[in-house]
């Protein structure tokens, strides 16, 4: 069954200039070591954290919660498996409000799909509630 859904569209370019203005103090407020190293490799840096940002967005409201309610940047993170795939990983606030909203005996999956076509980044986040065994 489906838990939630959210989308986000974000601008790279608004993100790319973020990043002048603000550097290290939005890097590290918003991602992870994990998630700065990944986007600081790859050659549109940008890009790479615009995505995440819009991962980080869609997850949000996935959750039913929008970024409020005491969730933060960090407890929603974007890594990616061997083969490219995007993976998010949930901690603190966030992981607790996916127990809340998973139902007894189902557990929770979270997808996210990623692209950009510049100027623009895109992400979808299914949440998944799994019959356990």
């Amino acid at each position: 069954m489906i838990l939630g859904i959210g989308s986000d569209l974000t601008n790279i370019e608004r993100i790319s200039g973020v990043l002048a203005r603000h550097g290290d103090r939005f890097r590290n407020r918003v991602f992870t070591p994990i998630e700065q190293s990944k986007a600081e490799s790859r050659t549109d840096v940008a890009g790479t954290y615009a995505k995440r940002w819009a991962a980080k967005e869609a997850c949000s409201k996935a959750l039913g919660t929008g970024l409020r309610m005491g969730i933060s940047w960090r407890d929603m993170a974007v890594t990616n498996l061997s083969s490219g795939q995007p993976v998010m990983h949930l901690t603190g606030w966030a992981a607790d409000r996916l127990k809340e909203m998973t139902p007894e005996g189902y557990k929770a999956v979270v997808h996210v799909s990623l692209t950009d076509d510049h100027p623009w980044a895109q992400a979808f986040v299914v949440i998944e509630a799994r019959a356990l065994p």
